[in-house]
């Protein structure tokens, strides 16, 4: 158990940070990746993401050196997070393609008119998504219990308000009222009853 919580710490250590920084950089930003183009934007991008990743991962053994062991109550508690993350998600790839979760439709040239998407769980929050990894990250956190992933989550949470911030710039700029009247209606992250 001790070795799948190491693994578990470790992917989360050189992948979500390299994540969280890739939408740092394209969504205020997106007016310049545009003029780049799609080839360019996601090659310096993909670039820069497996770079992190090889770099966080030499350092991951300075960072994961502090655990505090487990017990059958935190598999219970990540195993539930990690359901409410999968069934969230679910809802939410009924709704998204693959390219749309990887930003490229922030970065293609011709915008023409886009599209609100507020059926389904969209229709309940504007982000639902970030609700998915936030429970993804406290399964995760639970589960290996690692000091480094718990420095981590509220970093992690404060990242997604962020990013969600910059994204609502940029659908209000595209889409205007249409979005701005959806924000009124549909709650960030906390579905009303």
């Amino acid at each position: 158990m001790d070795t799948a919580r190491y693994v578990v710490a470790t992917l989360i250590w050189i992948g979500l940070p390299p994540a969280i920084v890739y939408w740092f950089i394209l969504h205020p930003f997106v007016s310049f990746w545009r003029e780049r183009g799609k080839a360019a934007t996601f090659t310096v991008l993909g670039v820069l993401f497996v770079g992190m990743g090889v770099g966080l991962y030499s350092t991951r053994d300075l960072v994961l050196i502090r655990e505090f062991g487990t017990h059958w109550s935190l598999w219970v508690a990540a195993a539930g997070a990690y359901v409410m993350s999968i069934a969230i998600e679910i809802q939410c790839r009924k709704h998204l393609k693959f390219k749309t979760l990887a930003g490229v439709p922030e970065v293609e040239a011709d915008q023409g008119e886009r599209r609100l998407l507020d059926q389904g769980i969209y229709g309940r929050v504007r982000h639902p998504r970030y609700i998915s990894v936030t429970f993804g990250m406290i399964a995760m956190t639970v589960f290996a219990n690692y000091l480094a992933l718990w420095i981590l989550f509220p970093i992690t949470i404060l990242s997604l308000f962020l990013i969600a911030v910059l994204e609502e710039r940029e659908l209000v700029a595209s889409m205007g009222r249409t979005y701005e009247d959806y924000r009124e209606r549909v709650p960030m992250f906390v579905p009303k009853r």
